[in-house]
């Protein structure tokens, strides 16, 4: 069998990183979790957990604390700039199918859930892992058991084991967003609005705040010295809640990131005793809102085939077959859905596809929606006392 009381070290504090520590800590393992950050980078936005991503997380044995925390989301849908419905979102049937709604959470309240499932000391901020370096073992410390690469889209540990793959690529859009400073008053739990060549959206909280986004299609690494200035006018014939929403954020809560994916697809999610995870092993467009999911899946996955056994490198090639051929799918059903989106920009384009959205029944919507978010986890060993 795996080891019961291995070692396992996490290189990334991020929500796979934390997830998959958590995972390891219940299942038996004692882990580090390295974060290079005092926080991560997107603590100020927020995040939509489908069911796939609440089953994982009850798997982990915080599910009850993220739905306390969390907002359902029942009403809302995709429309167009000047307000006109495209789709509606029907939260109840999901939950009626899946067992629980789509729910929406601040970012860095999901982390904080996340640490305290973990015992005191085991993460380490502000330190960077190096998959060299774990793998040898810093200083009397002995080499862990199992390295956990959890170090994101620019993961350098990836780039480590798989030096002739090509990496993350610009996906073609940018995304600003924050957190408002205040309670907002929103008709919907989660909206989309898409115009040519730009998205906007929102995330309603439990605290009745709200998480936005705006999302364009850009050249990669352009900021701005006034971000809400700039949305302002980019956004100013859009029906509200955008003005409102842009409104209620301070400036200094904009956040910018481009956003880039892994379109080459890597050969396998494990190497020796080293297991890739979440965006490290498969960073998509968020046009499903399935990463952070996908995250939390591997995670349980991970620790599920470790502590089945008989040894590291059985289970790590066991969770890499588990989890490669899912997680890639879920990849490239994001990049299709990303083109069906605001990367559209031609008229007739924008309006076949608005037409087409028109007439799709709503249980079309709901089964696609499906087709990601039904997955069952496996159960996870207690940890032995």
């Amino acid at each position: 069998m795996a080891p019961a009381n291995g070692t396992a070290l996490v290189i990334g504090g991020g929500i796979g990183g934390l997830a998959a520590a958590v995972g390891l800590h219940r299942t038996g393992w004692e882990v580090t979790v390295l974060e290079r950050f005092a926080a991560p980078d997107d603590t100020g936005a927020g995040i939509s957990l489908a069911a796939n991503g609440i089953r994982a997380l009850d798997a982990l044995g915080v599910g009850g604390a993220v739905r306390a925390a969390a907002r359902p989301q029942y009403t809302g849908g995709t429309r167009t700039p000047d307000g006109r419905p495209l789709s509606r979102m029907d939260g109840a049937a999901l939950e009626r199918a899946l067992g629980t709604p789509v729910t929406g959470i601040p970012r860095a309240e999901l982390h904080s859930l996340l640490r305290s499932a973990l015992p005191p000391g085991c993460l380490r901020t502000g330190v960077t892992g190096s998959l060299d370096t774990a793998l040898r073992g810093e200083g009397p410390a002995p080499a862990p058991d199992l390295v956990v690469a959890a170090d994101g889209v620019r993961s350098a540990s990836r780039a480590r084991l798989f030096p002739d793959h090509p990496g993350p690529v610009y996906s073609g859009s940018t995304v600003l967003r924050a957190i408002t400073a205040e309670p907002v008053d929103l008709d919907a739990d989660f909206e989309l609005t898409w115009g040519p060549g730009a998205e906007f959206g929102h995330i309603a909280f439990a605290d009745g705040r709200a998480e936005w986004h705006a999302v364009l299609a850009a050249p990669p690494g352009v900021r701005h010295a006034d971000p809400l200035a700039v949305l302002r006018q980019r956004f100013a014939h859009w029906q509200e809640p955008v003005a409102r929403l842009l409104a209620a954020t301070r400036p200094e809560d904009v956040l910018h990131h481009d956003v880039h994916e892994l379109v080459t697809p890597l050969p396998s999610y494990a190497a020796g005793r080293v297991a890739l995870l979440g965006d490290a092993a498969h960073a998509m467009t968020p046009n499903l809102g399935q990463g952070a999911c996908q995250a939390l899946e591997d995670a349980v996955t991970l620790a599920a085939e470790l502590a089945a056994g008989p040894d590291v490198p059985t289970a790590l090639a066991r969770y890499d077959a588990v989890r490669r051929p899912r997680s890639q799918a879920v990849a490239r059903a994001a990049r299709r859905a990303g083109r069906l989106g605001h990367r559209l920009s031609h008229p007739v384009a924008v309006s076949l596809r608005n037409g087409a959205l028109r007439l799709a029944p709503s249980g079309v919507v709901v089964r696609g929606i499906l087709r990601h978010a039904d997955w069952t986890p496996p159960r996870l060993p207690a940890r032995a006392m």
